[in-house]
């Protein structure tokens, strides 16, 4: 699967994940146990965010995750998604907010898509004001023995959402 990732890219491989299988919204019933594990996977991290803990954000990231954490900031690798991170974390809390407003999950087989809506409040270690950063995610997620739930983020993509003032 890693080689077909570089050959057609994502926008294509999701066109490809959905012929032939299952849109699921929060207001539609997906397979209950994979969406637990995805539930209890995203629990974890964002606790783990909370906390500082490295170490269990790393469980739920494959070895070969790619994240694009903005236009110009693309890490490859779960070490150099985790460098990143602590380099954030030595200069900000963090904390996601609960106010994600829709969830859309595609699954098949050995992978689930999820896109998300999340406000996520950085608190600057240096006493300046905190700020919320709200975003958009798209989540590939690839099934993962090492991973507790099972699950594992190989792809991620995030950019800025704001409400449309409409």
């Amino acid at each position: 699967m890693k080689s077909i990732y570089k050959v057609i890219g994502i926008p294509i491989l999701f066109f490809l994940l959905n012929i032939n299988n299952t849109c699921y919204s929060q207001n539609t019933t997906m397979e209950e146990e994979i969406v637990q594990q995805i539930n209890a996977g995203g629990l974890a991290v964002r606790e783990a965010f909370k906390s500082g803990d490295v170490e269990t954000i790393k469980l739920y990231h494959h070895p070969e995750v790619v994240k694009a954490l903005g236009y110009n900031n693309l890490k490859v690798g779960r070490e150099a998604v985790l460098e990143g991170l602590r380099d954030t974390m030595a200069n900000f809390d963090l904390e996601f907010l609960n106010d994600k407003k829709e969830e859309l999950f595609i699954h098949k087989g050995d992978m689930v898509i999820k896109q998300m809506l999340f406000g996520l409040r950085l608190i600057p270690k240096n006493g300046d004001e905190p700020f919320i950063f709200r975003g958009r995610t798209l989540v590939i997620l690839q099934r993962y023995d090492e991973s507790p739930t099972g699950w594992a983020t190989i792809h991620e993509i995030i950019q800025p959402y704001e409400e449309p003032t409409n």
